[in-house]
């Protein structure tokens, strides 16, 4: 989404559900753009996100993957839907400190009963520097959105 516009009714109901994310609320995860088949979710750096060295958990890194693999699933599903993640695969590449996460999501087949989708995680330093993190495969299904 770009800041100078309005945001598009897709970008809507995912950050409407987006903020419904307990979750991503409290580690302070930010919805930064979504498109048909695409979704870019940020995590800042903080105490939230940390392991005992000091590094971004790996914990929170797959979440993160989750997050953005999820919502470009559901950009692709019916309004009266919602998804749930079956199952994922992720392979950490390397660890970091300071800065922030950023994770996108892409639809890589959209089925009736499941979808599956890709997530690069990378880090982004102060100074702009990004750096590979982490790549998910992800299995999900849509379900009746009960609320």
């Amino acid at each position: 989404m770009d800041a100078r516009t309005a945001p598009s009714a897709l970008f809507q109901r995912i950050e409407a559900s987006f903020l419904r994310q307990g979750l991503m609320q409290h580690l302070g995860a930010r919805l930064l753009r979504v498109e048909p088949g695409l979704c870019e979710v940020a995590l800042p750096y903080s105490e939230r996100v940390t392991q005992q060295q000091g590094g971004f958990h790996g914990g929170a890194m797959g979440a993160l993957a989750d997050i953005a693999g999820g919502y470009a699933a559901l950009t692709v599903t019916a309004e009266d839907s919602e998804v749930t993640t079956v199952e994922y695969k992720i392979n950490f590449m390397a660890g970091f400190k300071d800065g922030e996460l950023r994770a996108i999501g892409r639809v890589a087949k959209a089925g009736k009963r499941i979808i599956v989708t890709t997530a690069e995680v990378t880090h982004v330093a102060a100074d702009g520097k990004e750096s590979a993190c982490a790549l998910m495969q992800q299995t999900l299904v849509p379900v009746p959105k009960t609320y």
